[in-house]
């Protein structure tokens, strides 16, 4: 009889969690975790990419010693470990709770408070965004974060256990705090940019085949649309996953975007009509089928790496 992989076991536990408990409502590790990584950032700070590359190592080595810790452990503890640190670090239940949130305002014609709420989403200026403009903003952000808020954790946390979840959600989180475009990052943040972009980059392919898995009837369409569209965006994870979502859902995502007074054009991602409020219901239960697809994909793929070894 095959033995149970605790950090297969730890996965389904700590999805679990998120799906019943949600985040931590007070002292979220991942806050603890930016306030550790901007006490660095006020030490080590100076306007190159060399001090960007220290900064990442100085804040990961402590976080990456727990996980390696965890990962050592007998396997009872290993996989409540790993169930712990799935459960903080996943933000899809936080991730559907704000989508469905704008929907509400949306749909209660109250556009200023859809405006404030989507920030919690989006970096994207939103205080001139129409109704539609911030449905596609929030129907972006929840396809985006369903690959760094849910499939990243699962894909490396089947890879690498413990400090595979660790490691890709300090990245992540590393990365939007000093890898966006601003006047104080464009060097210092290099290093950020470029760690979360190799450690999504599997993931946001996972997502993709997640998202054919998860909408049948548009599989096809789904995985054309991602190879051909993503690349229209500047990033070249965020892309092929935004545009997997826009073909499951039959609208068209990308355009034109404001940051921090910097238009960016982002593409052209699918060819339907431009999503308006009554498509992000859809696209939060499309993410939540995605996050069980990604899930049973990342358990068995680690059950199976268990075996063989």
């Amino acid at each position: 009889m095959t033995r149970v992989d605790p950090v297969a076991l730890g996965l389904v536990v700590g999805w679990a969690a998120d799906q019943v408990l949600g985040d931590p409502r007070r002292g979220h590790p991942v806050a603890l975790f930016g306030s550790w990584a901007g006490a660095v950032e006020r030490r080590t700070y100076r306007d190159g990419r060399p001090a960007g590359v220290l900064t990442e190592v100085v804040v990961l080595a402590p976080v990456l010693a727990l996980g390696a810790a965890a990962g050592r452990l007998p396997a009872p503890a290993r996989c409540a470990a790993t169930a712990a640190l799935v459960w903080t670090a996943l933000g899809g239940t936080s991730l559907g709770r704000e989508g469905t949130a704008v929907h509400d305002l949306l749909v209660g014609d109250d556009l200023p408070g859809a405006r404030t709420r989507v920030r919690n989403l989006v970096g994207r200026a939103t205080q001139d965004l129409t109704a539609d403009e911030v449905a596609r903003a929030a129907l972006e952000s929840v396809a985006e974060n369903s690959s760094d808020a849910v499939v990243g954790t699962l894909v490396w946390g089947a890879l690498l256990g413990p400090v595979g979840v660790v490691l890709h959600r300090s990245a992540n989180t590393l990365d939007a705090m000093h890898g966006h475009r601003s006047p104080r990052y464009p060097r210092f943040g290099w290093a950020a940019a470029r760690a979360d972009d190799v450690l999504g980059w599997l993931p946001a392919r996972v997502t993709v085949l997640a998202t054919a898995l998860a909408a049948p009837a548009r599989a096809g369409q789904v995985l054309a649309v991602a190879r051909r569209d993503g690349r229209a965006h500047p990033s070249p994870n965020a892309g092929p996953v935004e545009a997997g979502f826009a073909a499951a859902l039959g609208v068209r995502l990308g355009g034109r975007n404001v940051y921090g007074g910097a238009v960016e054009d982002r593409g052209v991602l699918g060819s339907g009509p431009r999503p308006t409020a009554a498509d992000l219901p859809r696209a939060v239960t499309l993410a939540r089928r995605v996050g069980v697809v990604a899930l049973v994909l990342a358990a068995g793929a680690r059950q199976v790496l268990s075996a063989r070894r």
